[in-house]
């Protein structure tokens, strides 16, 4: 008879099951319970190399139209998008490729001076991590630490993988270039602690069900939908951080979210979200990862790693 113990489970053995209702409880600052960050993702693909861009069709190629489609968030999407973020005094997480500086001057720059915090997100999404050598995906992580570090006096401290497409030793390379968090994992409505081989590092909630790219682009969810489910959620799990603390993502594209049909329905949201702006806290994937290491020990998933 087969027991428990005989029981094989593979696993990544990079954190322990942990059930959301079966965890201590804490707050956020000010004694809310739910926190909410927008994330901006500002990508530059290389013309005529690499990976393509067309979500139209499997394996996609290289063409002047996917190219132009994409380079449009960078030259109209990204300044509209900035302009919303003034209008409703909001802060962006900004996952930028470092590729991004070179191509766009000054443009990553004015998010910053207005406070958005920068977050790496790889060189270009014209590759993947999943497709380098150990040695390519060192150099990789260290070009964009050191440009994002010379663009803004400072390190970025979080980092999401073009395509979300981590290696099996990839904690390990961010942790030893001085990352704090990462977004890649989408397991959980609450920050949990990862463990790697150089201590542990926080994952911070990133929407991989409800992210612009595969609602409106993938799945053809129309916009008017889309910004439906996106008050829906905010609705649903501002109900249930009375019961415990939860974080919400939103995950926007320049290309995506920067066309004004899909705008025009966002600002529904936000004007929804900023109406209990007093019962929430809207912060950036960084400011969660500082409170979070705030806590008592024992009280967030991980943090005995």
């Amino acid at each position: 008879m087969s027991t428990h113990q005989d029981i094989r489970v593979d696993t990544h053995r990079r954190y322990r099951y942990s059930a959301i209702d079966e965890r201590p409880t804490y707050e956020w600052p000010g004694g809310k319970r739910l926190a909410l960050h927008l994330s901006l993702n500002i990508e530059h693909f290389r013309f005529g190399a690499g990976i393509g861009n067309d979500y139209a069709v499997p394996q996609p190629g290289l063409n002047v139209r996917s190219y132009g489609w994409r380079d449009y968030g960078n030259r109209v999407g990204a300044p509209r998008l900035l302009d919303l973020a003034d209008a409703y005094d909001l802060r962006y997480g900004l996952l930028v490729n470092s590729d991004v500086y070179a191509y766009c001057p000054g443009l990553v720059e004015r998010f910053s001076a207005q406070g958005h915090e920068i977050v790496g997100h790889g060189r270009t999404n014209s590759e993947r991590q999943i497709d380098m050598s150990e040695e390519e995906e060192i150099a990789c992580i260290r070009e964009v630490t050191e440009t994002l570090r010379a663009r803004e006096g400072v390190p970025p401290r979080g980092w999401l993988a073009p395509y979300i497409c981590q290696t099996s030793r990839s904690l390990e390379l961010l942790k030893a270039q001085g990352y704090e968090y990462m977004m890649d994992w989408p397991i959980d409505d609450q920050p949990i602690w990862f463990s790697t081989r150089h201590g542990r590092i926080l994952s911070i909630p990133y929407s991989h069900d409800l992210n612009d790219s595969i609602e409106c682009v993938s799945r053809r969810t129309p916009s008017q939908t889309f910004c439906d489910n996106l008050i829906d959620q905010f609705d649903e799990m501002l109900d249930e951080s009375r019961r415990r603390p939860l974080v919400m993502c939103i995950v926007l594209h320049s290309f995506i979210l920067g066309q004004p049909y899909r705008l025009r329905q966002f600002r529904r949201v936000l004007d929804h979200i900023v109406r209990h702006r007093d019962d929430i806290w809207m912060a950036t994937p960084g400011q969660i990862a500082a409170h979070v290491k705030t806590l008592p020990a024992g009280t967030v998933p991980g943090d005995d790693a």
